[in-house]
């Protein structure tokens, strides 16, 4: 039988990736940066398009990721999974059932230090007129009941398994519209099940996030910059024991850590786009000492600066 002759679905498209940047290129709806935590990967991506809606199912690994979203629509992000394990969103770690909200042109950060299984709701256009929290500036979280959650993923897993069902072409629009509606009915149910926890306030005040933010702007200028020079804290106003404690808040390390690691994938980036040399692009991000870049570099790369550069040019 022709795969044209094949009964319709709306199956949702899988894509499974071993290559940090393969897997970056291929992240929609969203102002996306990350840095690896992990010398590999193995990410697994399900993503179900319905008209005004996409369903996206992660499989992550651990990383820090900064993200904004695009405009004119309302995401809605939880776990699929119950691992004991904590997760740093805006500064917060809590083991609690949570569910996070953002509206178009909403940004947030992200510590996920074990692989986990993610999904999003994405929403176009923007939601308005369902009592939603609004979160413009910074995505908000909640807590909510563990049973209200498992519905909520109940309702996911159906949803994608059912859009792999074979549907005669004049059913597809109703049964897509279906099940978007469905899914609005589920996000209106876990709002209404919102647990009031006070250690949601923290995550969720849009002035230190964009304390926060503005610093990230800052550095992610020019990486090659002294880190905690009084030049860079006067430029935001704030000391420099400020942004310390604010970087490590977010970031779950301290800014000269994270800011050595994120180095260290861009130097990787750069290398394996066919530099001219390791010590021209280990200069211009910062890292002066080069026998130190290069044990560092080995140590979480498992390979020399150099061998990242063969490898690069031969591609």
């Amino acid at each position: 039988m022709n795969r044209s002759d094949d009964p319709p679905t709306l199956a949702p498209k899988v894509f499974r990736f071993t290559d940090v940047d393969e897997f970056r290129n291929a992240i929609r709806g969203l102002d996306f940066e990350f840095t690896p935590f992990v010398r590999r990967i193995s990410a697994e991506q399900s993503i179900l398009s319905l008209p005004g809606c996409d369903v996206n199912l992660t499989r992550a690994f651990p990383r820090v990721v900064d993200a904004q979203l695009v405009e004119n629509c309302t995401a809605i992000g939880f776990t699929m999974d119950d691992l004991d394990v904590t997760v740093r969103f805006n500064g917060a770690r809590r083991i609690r059932p949570v569910i996070v909200i953002g509206s178009g042109g909403a940004a947030y950060t992200i510590i996920e230090e074990v692989q986990r299984q993610i999904a999003s709701v994405v929403f176009r256009p923007e939601v308005t007129d369902r009592g939603w929290p609004q979160a413009t500036l910074c995505f908000k979280i909640f807590e909510t009941t563990a049973a209200g959650l498992s519905r909520l993923r109940g309702v996911v897993r159906e949803v994608l398994e059912a859009a792999s069902e074979p549907v005669a072409s004049p059913d597809l629009p109703l049964k897509a519209a279906g099940m978007k509606e469905t899914l609005l009915g589920a996000v209106d149910a876990i709002f209404e099940s919102i647990v009031p926890a006070r250690w949601t306030l923290r995550p969720n005040d849009e002035r230190n996030f964009k304390v926060f933010q503005d610093i990230r702007a800052l550095l992610s200028d020019d990486l090659s910059l002294p880190i905690y020079s009084d030049e860079i804290a006067r430029k935001l106003g704030l000391s420099v024991r400020t942004m310390h404690d604010v970087a490590r808040r977010y970031r779950g390390m301290s800014l000269h850590r994270y800011l050595r690691l994120r180095r260290l994938w861009l130097v990787r980036q750069r290398l394996l786009a066919g530099a001219d040399s390791v010590k021209a692009v280990a200069l211009a991000f910062g890292f002066w000492h080069l026998g130190d870049f290069s044990r560092s570099y080995r140590d979480q790369f498992g390979e020399t600066p150099s061998q990242t550069l063969e490898s690069g040019r031969r591609t």
